[in-house]
C-alpha cells in the first residue's frame, strides 16, 4: 500500500514549472530512479523545496510507502518529533513485526508514554526504526522525503542518520533538502554522511538572469523592463525567493526607483538580511550606509568620505556576517547584495542623500562623482545637469552605454524647464543610449514620454524613430507610427530621410519587398545628402547595399563602395547596419572566408568596446556563420549559442539567433534542439510577420529534418522557402544555401525530376553572380541525381569534382559531405560483373545525412552497377575512413554518427533481376516500377532503400501508391501479380 501523507502540499509544483534547475531536476530524478538518494543543498532561498516537491510528485507516485517529515527552527528542540512525522502513520502496520524491546523503544518515543529515551534504549531504539523501514520495503519501494535537515530535532536526525547508513540492498531511497552556505562546510559534511552512500548530493546555485526573467514572468510580473529584471538579478544574486519578493514590491510600488538608485526591499527581505544590524553600533551602521551608496567602495574611499574608522566598523560588520571576509581584497564586498540594498532602503532619505554628498567629493571617477552628486541634490539644477552629460558622453566613449541612459535621464530631471539642452533632447539621448545598450523597455517607454510633451518636430521625429526602433522585427505592431511620422517631418529633408529609411525596413520586413526596400533606401539616402545629414545617407546606402547583395542586385559592389566613402560617421562605421556590415555580407556570400572572417572578428571586437548589445549579438551570429561555412563546426556553435544567450538576455534578435543557432547544432551539436530552435524560429517570425527572417528559419528547419533523417519534412520546409523566395524577389542561391539539400530531400523522396529543377534554375543564378561553392555543392546533389537514375560512372565523376572544389574553397564541413556521399557510392566488399549492392539506411538518423541515405550506395537502378560502372567503382580507394576524418575534423557529431550508422548496416545480399514481370508494372511511375520490381526479387525495404538511394520512409510511401493503383493490399500481391504474369 501507498501510506497517506502526513502532511498537505500548500499548491502542487509541476516538474515542467522547475525554473533553471531542469539539468539538475533531471539528473536527480535519474539518480532516483535507479534506486539511489538524493541530497538537495544550498543557500536560503535557493529553491531546494520547490525542486524537492516536484521531484515527489513526478518520482514518488512509483514509491509503494512514501515517509515524509519538515522541520522547522521553532520545533527543533522537541526530541522525536521529525520521527514522529515519519513513522507516526504507520507505526501500527509495523509495530507488530518488530522484536517486543524495539517495539517498546519506538512506541515510547513517537508517544511520549514511559521512560525509554534515546539516552535509556538507545540501541533498541536505533534498531526499531531500521526494523520498521525494513519491514515497510519488504512490500514494495519506500521513499523517506525530509525537507529542512538542518531543523531536525537532534534525536530524529541520529536516528535516521543511523538507519540510512544501513539500508544497503533495501529499496529504501532518501529525498533530503538542507540549507547549505558551500560544499566545504562542515555542515554539509555532517549531512552527507548521514546519507546512503549511494546518495547523490546537488547543490542548486543562482539562477542567470534570463532564468529570473522566466521566474517573474512564470509569477504575473513579466511586464518589469529588461533594466529592472537585471537590476533584480544583481539584487538578488539570483536567488528566487529573493527575486520574487523584489519582483512584487516594485509591482506593488506606485513608483519606481529614480534612476541610480538601488531597488525598494520588501519588510520581509529586510528583516531577513538585516536581522544582525541593531548589532552594529551608530556609526559603524553610518560607514556601511556609505559603502552601500558607493558602487565600488573601499577603506580608502571611506575615509575619503569622512568615516575616519571605517577598518575597525567593517570588520565588526563582517563578524556579524554583514560583509564577506576577503583579507586580500581591497574592496569592501557586502556577504550578500541584498544586504546593501537592503540597508540602503532602511535608512532615511536626508542620510542617503548626506552619503551621496560626501561620496561626490571622494570618489576618484568623473562619472561616480556625477551620479552621487545628482543623488544628493533636490530639484533642478542646471550645474548639476551639465556634469551629469557630460559624464554620459564619457560613459559613451568607454562603451557603457546603459551608464550613459541612466547618467543621461538624470541630467534631463535636474535641466530647468528653460534649459539649454532641452530637457527633450537629453531624454531622446539617453533612450539612443538605451536601445544601444539593448535596453529596449527603457528606450521605448523614453520616446512616449518624450511625445506625450514635446512640441518640437525635430524632438517628435527622433522619438518616433525610437519607437519604431524598439519595435525590431515586429514593425508591423508600430504601423500606424508612420503616418504620424511623416506628419511631423513636414518638408524637411533631414527628417523626412529618417522616416524614409525605416520605411524601407519596413518594405523589407513587413512586405517582404526587396524592390520596395531598395528604392526607399535610396531616396532616403538622396533626402539625407540633400539635407547635409551624412549619418542617415550612410546608413541608407548600407541599407541599399545589404539589400542589394541579398537580391543579386549588380549594383551592389558600387552601393558598398559609395557607403564606404568619406567623410564616415563611427557611430554607422561600426554599427551592424553599416557599410562594413554589408561588406561582410558580401564577402560570405562571395566565397571570401578569410577576408569575412577578419571583417567580421574587427567589427565584434569594436562594438564589444563600445557596449553595443544588438550589434554584439549580430556580429556574433555573423562570426558563427563564418565559421560554420569553413568547416569549423564546434567553434561556430559556441558563437551561437553566445548569441542566443545575449539575444534572450536583451530581448534583441532572437529570432535570427534561435534560426543560426539552429543551424550549428544539427552540423557540430544537438540535432532535436536543432529542430526545436528553427521551429521556435519559424514561430517567431511568423507571429512577427517577417517574412525575410521566416525563410532562413525554414532553411535552418528543412536541414536540420534532412540531418535528423526527415526528408519529406525537409521536403515541405524548403519548398516553402523557395515559393518565399521568389516572391520576395531573392535570387542569389548563396543566401540561404539551401537548395541543395532541397534537391537532395527530393532525390530521397523519389522526385528526381523536380531535384533537377531546383539545380538548375539555381545554377543559373549561382554562374551569373560567380557562386562557386554553391556551384559545386550543386553538382553534388546533381550527382545523386544521377546515381539515382543509375549513372554510377558519372555521379561519381561529379562527386569527386564537387569534393575537390569545396576544398580549395574552404568548406570543410560541405567536402565532407561529398566525401560522405562519395563512400556511399561504392561497394565495401570486391564484387565482380553486376550487383554492386548497398548497406542499409533503416534508422531515422540513418536515412537522414545529406549525402544521401545513411548506409546507402546506389546500385544504378534493380539490376545493379556492372561493366564499367562497378569497375569504376572498385578502382575508388575506401570512403567512409575518409569521410570520418573530415567529420571529426570539423567536429560534425551529428555527421560522425551517421558516418557509423552507414559503415554498420547490413547489406542485402545481390539477386537476381526480375525485368520479365515488369510488364506486369505498366501502369506505375519509374520509381513505382523500381520497387515494385526489387520486392518481387524479395527485396526488404531497408534493402530496396540501400540500391535506389532513398529512404525507408520512402519506400513505403511508395509501396502505398503502387497498391492503391495496381488494386491490391500488399507485398504478397505484387508478388502474386508477377508469377500470374509469367505463369500466362
Amino acid at each position: 500500500m501507498t501510506v497517506r501523507r502526513d502532511f498537505q502540499e500548500p499548491a502542487k509544483c509541476r516538474p515542467d514549472l522547475v525554473i533553471g534547475r531542469e539539468e539538475l531536476f533531471t539528473g536527480a530524478r535519474d539518480q532516483l530512479a535507479s534506486g539511489g538518494s538524493v541530497l538537495l543543498h544550498g543557500p536560503a532561498g535557493i529553491g531546494k523545496s520547490t525542486v524537492l516537491r516536484a521531484l515527489v510528485e513526478e518520482y514518488g507516485a512509483t514509491a509503494h510507502t512514501v515517509l515524509r517529515c519538515s522541520a522547522t527552527e521553532s520545533e527543533s528542540h522537541l526530541p522525536f518529533l521529525a520521527l514522529a512525522d515519519l513513522l507516526g502513520l504507520v507505526l501500527d502496520d509495523v509495530s507488530p513485526r518488530l522484536p517486543a524491546a524495539q517495539r517498546t523503544a519506538l512506541e515510547s518515543a513517537l508517544t511520549g508514554r514511559g521512560e525509554s529515551s534515546l539516552q535509556r534504549d538507545g540501541l533498541a531504539l536505533r534498531l526499531a526504526v531500521l526494523s520498521a523501514l525494513r519491514a515497510l520495503a519488504a512490500r514494495g519501494g519506500v521513499l523517506v522525503v525530509a525537507d529542512d535537515l538542518q531543523w531536525l530535532d537532534p534525536a530524529s536526525a541520529e536516528l535516521l542518520g543511523f538507519a540510512a547508513r544501513r539500508l544497503e540492498g533495501t529499496p529504501v531511497q532518501l529525498l533530503c533538502a538542507v540549507r547549505t552556505e558551500g560544499t566545504g562546510s562542515q555542515e554539509y559534511d555532517r549531512h552527507l554522511r548521514a546519507c546512503p552512500p549511494d546518495t547523490l548530493a546537488v547543490r542548486l546555485g543562482a539562477l542567470t538572469r534570463a532564468q529570473v526573467a522566466q521566474l517573474l514572468d512564470h509569477r504575473g510580473h513579466g511586464h518589469l523592463p529588461r533594466s529592472t529584471v537585471r537590476e533584480i538579478h544583481r539584487t538578488s544574486g539570483g536567488n528566487p525567493l529573493f527575486a520574487l519578493e523584489l519582483g512584487r514590491a516594485l509591482a506593488e510600488s506606485p513608483t519606481p526607483p529614480r534612476p541610480g538608485e538601488p531597488l525598494p526591499v520588501p519588510t520581509s527581505l529586510r528583516a531577513l538580511v538585516l536581522s544582525r544590524l541593531d548589532m552594529l553600533s551608530v556609526e559603524a551602521r553610518r560607514t556601511l550606509l556609505v559603502a552601500s551608496a558607493g558602487a565600488r567602495p573601499t577603506p580608502a574611499l571611506l575615509h575619503a568620505a569622512g568615516r575616519p574608522h571605517a577598518e575597525a566598523e567593517c570588520a565588526q560588520a563582517a563578524e556579524l556576517g554583514l560583509l564577506a571576509t576577503e583579507p586580500d581584497a581591497p574592496a569592501v564586498r557586502f556577504a550578500h547584495p541584498l544586504i546593501s540594498a537592503a540597508l540602503y532602503a532602511e535608512a532615511p532619505a536626508p542620510e542617503r542623500r548626506a552619503a551621496h554628498a560626501a561620496l561626490s567629493t571622494a570618489a576618484s571617477d568623473p562619472i561616480e562623482r556625477a551620479r552621487h552628486l545628482a543623488l544628493a541634490t533636490v530639484g533642478a539644477d542646471p550645474e548639476v545637469a551639465a556634469r551629469l552629460a557630460e559624464a554620459a558622453a564619457l560613459a559613451r566613449d568607454r562603451g557603457a552605454p546603459s551608464v550613459a541612459a541612466q547618467l543621461g535621464l538624470l541630467a534631463a530631471r535636474h535641466t530647468p524647464a528653460d534649459g539649454a539642452p532641452r530637457q527633450e533632447e537629453r531624454r531622446l539621448q539617453a533612450a539612443e543610449d538605451a536601445i544601444t545598450a539593448g535596453e529596449i523597455d527603457l528606450a521605448r517607454d523614453i520616446a512616449r514620454e518624450v511625445l506625450a510633451r514635446a512640441a518640437v518636430p525635430a524632438d517628435r521625429v527622433r522619438a518616433w524613430m525610437i519607437v519604431i526602433d524598439s519595435a525590431g522585427h515586429t514593425m508591423a505592431e508600430v504601423d500606424a507610427v508612420f503616418p504620424q511620422a511623416l506628419a511631423d517631418a513636414g518638408d524637411d529633408p533631414r527628417l523626412l530621410a529618417l522616416v524614409h529609411y525605416q520605411l524601407a525596413w519596413r518594405a523589407l520586413i513587413v512586405a517582404g519587398d526587396f524592390t520596395e526596400a531598395r528604392e526607399a533606401a535610396a531616396h532616403a539616402a538622396e533626402l539625407a545628402a540633400r539635407g547635409r545629414e551624412r549619418r542617415t545617407e550612410l546608413l541608407a546606402l548600407a541599407f541599399q547595399a545589404q539589400t542589394e547583395t541579398l537580391m543579386g542586385h549588380p549594383e551592389a559592389p558600387r552601393t558598398i563602395q559609395r557607403a564606404l566613402k568619406e567623410p564616415q560617421d563611427p557611430r554607422v562605421t561600426w554599427h551592424h547596419n553599416g557599410a562594413l556590415s554589408a561588406r561582410f555580407r558580401w564577402l560570405v556570400m562571395g566565397d571570401q572566408l578569410v577576408e569575412a572572417r577578419a571583417t567580421v572578428t574587427a567589427l565584434l571586437r569594436e562594438v564589444r568596446r563600445r557596449g553595443s548589445v544588438e550589434s554584439e549579438v549580430h556580429f556574433l551570429r555573423g562570426l558563427a556563420e563564418t565559421e560554420l561555412r569553413a568547416g569549423h563546426c564546434g567553434r561556430a556553435l559556441e558563437l551561437a549559442r553566445d548569441s542566443l544567450r545575449l539575444a534572450r538576455d536583451s530581448g534583441i534578435g532572437e529570432t535570427a539567433s534561435a534560426m543560426l543557432t539552429s543551424l550549428a547544432e544539427a552540423s557540430g551539436g544537438d540535432v532535436d534542439r536543432a529542430l526545436a530552435l528553427a521551429r521556435e524560429a519559424v514561430q517567431h517570425a511568423e507571429e512577427d510577420g517577417d517574412q525575410m527572417y521566416l525563410s532562413r528559419a525554414l532553411g535552418a528547419l528543412g536541414y536540420a529534418q534532412l540531418v535528423a533523417g526527415d526528408p519529406a519534412g525537409t521536403v515541405r520546409s524548403l519548398r516553402r522557402v523557395r515559393r518565399l523566395e521568389l516572391g520576395l524577389g531573392i535570387t542569389d542561391p548563396a543566401r540561404g544555401r539551401w537548395q541543395g539539400d532541397l534537391a537532395e530531400a527530393l532525390v530521397r523522396t523519389g522526385e528526381p525530376a523536380e531535384a533537377q529543377d531546383v539545380i538548375d534554375v539555381s545554377r543559373e543564378h549561382a554562374l551569373r553572380l560567380g557562386r562557386e561553392s554553391v556551384l559545386a555543392v550543386l553538382d553534388r546533389s546533381e550527382a545523386l541525381v544521377r546515381a539515382a537514375r543509375g549513372d554510377l560512372e558519372a555521379a561519381t565523376a561529379q562527386l569527386t569534382s564537387a569534393q575537390d572544389r569545396l576544398g580549395k574553397l574552404g568548406y570543410g564541413l560541405e567536402e565532407a559531405r561529398a566525401a560522405f556521399a562519395l563512400a556511399r557510392l561504392r561497394p565495401r566488399r570486391p564484387a565482380g560483373g553486376a550487383g554492386v549492392t548497398g548497406g542499409s539506411g533503416g534508422t531515422a538518423r540513418g536515412a537522414g545525412g545529406a549525402g544521401g541515405p545513411a548506409g546507402t550506395r546506389s546500385t544504378g537502378g534493380p539490376g545493379g552497377a556492372g561493366g564499367a560502372e562497378g569497375a569504376a567503382a572498385r578502382r575508388q580507394p575506401a570512403g567512409f575512413d575518409e569521410a570520418t576524418r573530415m567529420f571529426r575534423r570539423c567536429r560534425a557529431l551529428p555527421w560522425l554518427r551517421q558516418v557509423d550508422e552507414a559503415m554498420t548496416a547490413p547489406e542485402p545480399e545481390p539477386v537476381p533481376a526480375a525485368a520479365d514481370a515488369l510488364d506486369a508494372l505498366g501502369v506505375l511511375a519509374a520509381m513505382e516500377r523500381q520497387v515494385a520490381a526489387l520486392v518481387m526479387e524479395g527485396a526488404t525495404n531497408r534493402e530496396i532503400a540501400a540500391r535506389l538511394f532513398i529512404s525507408v520512409k520512402t519506400v513505403e510511401a511508395t509501396l502505398t501508391r503502387v497498391y492503391r493503383k495496381l488494386g491490391i493490399r500488399s507485398r504478397v500481391d505484387i508478388v502474386r501479380l508477377a508469377a500470374a504474369h509469367r505463369a500466362k
